[in-house]
């Protein structure tokens, strides 16, 4: 794969996880506490959307450190070497997560 390749593949993944931000805005917008519109078990309902959806929203943001990690060490020409040991990683675990920072042995060692 050329930089080229990986950086338009890191760069999709990051527009899709700012589609899904903004698409997921609404959910994890303040629950209204009002009583006369909504019942107590709707509105545990609700929070519990707003707090999974907030859950989501911060897997999204670690991915996203991710995916610009990984682009910044294209950039740095450190990429597809292990932040830990540097050695370099499996081009079959790159093609599978290429944000992937550390070589099986160090993440197995983790």
């Amino acid at each position: 794969m050329t930089d080229d390749e990986i950086r338009q593949r890191l760069n999709a993944a990051l527009s899709s996880l700012a589609e899904e931000e903004a698409a997921s805005a609404d959910a994890r917008a303040t629950v209204a506490l009002d009583q006369s519109a909504t019942g107590r078990l709707s509105r545990m309902d609700a929070l519990q959307h707003q707090a999974m959806a907030q859950a989501q929203s911060r897997r999204r943001a670690g991915e996203r450190r991710r995916l610009e990690a990984a682009l910044a060490r294209l950039e740095a020409g450190e990429y597809g070497y292990c932040t830990d040991c540097g050695e370099e990683i499996g081009a079959d675990r790159l093609a599978a997560d290429a944000a992937l920072a550390r070589c099986a042995d160090c993440t197995r060692g983790a």
